[in-house]
C-alpha cells in the first residue's frame, strides 16, 4: 500500500475531470462499478450529482466507497 494518491481523468456531464484517490480506492471503485453493472465514469456522476457541493469529489467517492463495504 503506498497511501499516496494516484491522479485519473473521469468524464463527467461531457467533460474531463481529474480526480486523485489511493490505488486501494481506485480499485475498490472499479469493483463497485462492475458490481452495479455500471460505467465508472456513470458511477462518478451519480455521485457528483448527489454530493454536497462544499464536498470534493475524491472525498465523496471515498465516502461512498466506505459507505458501501460498510456492514
Amino acid at each position: 500500500m503506498s497511501g499516496r494518491p494516484v491522479k485519473r481523468s473521469l468524464t463527467l456531464k461531457g467533460h474531463r475531470t481529474s480526480v486523485s484517490l489511493e490505488d486501494e480506492f481506485w480499485q475498490a471503485f472499479r469493483d463497485i462499478a462492475k458490481e452495479k453493472n455500471s460505467a465508472i465514469n456513470a458511477l462518478a456522476a451519480e455521485i457528483d450529482v448527489s454530493r454536497d457541493p462544499e464536498v470534493g469529489l475524491a472525498s465523496a467517492i471515498r465516502v461512498f466507497v466506505l459507505n458501501w463495504y460498510r456492514p
